[in-house]
């Protein structure tokens, strides 16, 4: 680095360039909009720091002395990269975009969620891609820290507070229901509490955890299902369901796309059991571009319809 560098007040270059474009202290002024006195003090602490005149009035102009002319290209050149670099912001075009974004999902949210999203994509933004990863953790907060993932898809059963840095928004709500297959033997026009607390449950945990929301619900009735089956995914359910009298309580946008693989029936839950939303998670770094804000609308408007 240059020692005059140090000792410059960088605003000044943006004075040396107008003046030099200008040879007019009053339209060098009006360039930058400043009084004339102000560009005039302007211009002192300029040729104090860099030690020479630098402009020198002659037949009513400001002309450049042998050094201003020496520095006025590379300070023109500098000043005009550096207004690129800091203006430099790459407008996002959903009809021509071939941007990539990865979203953590567990196999419910995915296969029960994603198609019409997918679908919407395709019609209005034919080259984005999507990749869907699983993780660890409900919410993959690592991943959406480091800018790894853009959004994960999740629910929170417990409403705890969001780690710093994450925010969140409710993407769709559903209401649980009950499956079983057809025909089942002690189910007859609906499914009562006690036909559900009697017979034998299939849930699904891709966490590994022990316990659902279904159970905190029959928990505060003091009651007690049965779980004979726990599934690391979703999608071999309907079938176990189809083949057997067992039972699986899930949302109903879920049991309405399951149904559509195997042999089963939906019944309404037997008890209340608060709303299912799920979530869509993103890190506040990330969440005010206009990639991340263009996609949370396309979901928004995929939840509405």
């Amino acid at each position: 680095m240059h020692l005059d560098l140090r000792k410059l007040d960088l605003n000044l270059l943006l004075v040396f360039n107008a003046l030099y474009q200008q040879r007019s202290v009053t339209a060098a002024a009006h360039e930058l909009a400043l009084s004339p006195s102000a560009l005039s003090h302007a211009l002192a602490r300029l040729r104090t720091a860099l030690g020479d005149e630098l402009f020198v009035r002659l037949d009513n102009q400001m002309q450049p002395t042998l050094r201003a002319d020496q520095i006025a290209e590379p300070i023109s050149t500098a000043l005009a990269q550096l207004s690129a670099g800091l203006s430099l912001r790459q407008r996002f075009d959903p009809a021509t975009s071939q941007r990539n974004f990865v979203i953590s999902a567990s196999d419910y949210t995915a296969f029960a969620i994603l198609p019409r999203l997918i679908s919407r994509l395709q019609q209005v933004a034919p080259n984005i891609t999507l990749r869907i990863i699983n993780t660890s953790q409900k919410i993959a907060i690592a991943e959406l820290a480091a800018g790894h993932i853009d959004f994960a898809l999740g629910y929170d059963e417990e409403r705890s507070p969001l780690p710093a840095g994450l925010e969140e928004f409710d993407w769709l709500q559903d209401d649980y229901v009950a499956i079983a297959r057809q025909h089942h033997p002690h189910i007859k026009r609906k499914l009562t509490l006690k036909t559900y607390l009697q017979a034998r449950h299939v849930v699904v945990t891709p966490w590994n955890e022990s316990r659902g929301v279904i159970d905190y619900v029959l928990d505060g009735m003091a009651l007690q299902r049965q779980v004979t089956v726990q599934l690391p995914n979703v999608l071999v359910a309907p079938f176990i369901i189809a083949s057997s009298d067992l039972i699986m309580t899930l949302p109903r946008n879920a049991a309405n796309t399951l149904a559509q693989a195997a042999g089963i029936a939906i019944y309404p839950a037997p008890f209340a059991i608060p709303p299912y939303t799920l979530k869509v998670y993103s890190h506040s770094k990330y969440a005010r571009s206009d990639a991340h804000l263009w996609l949370r609308g396309v979901m928004m408007e995929v939840a509405e319809n």
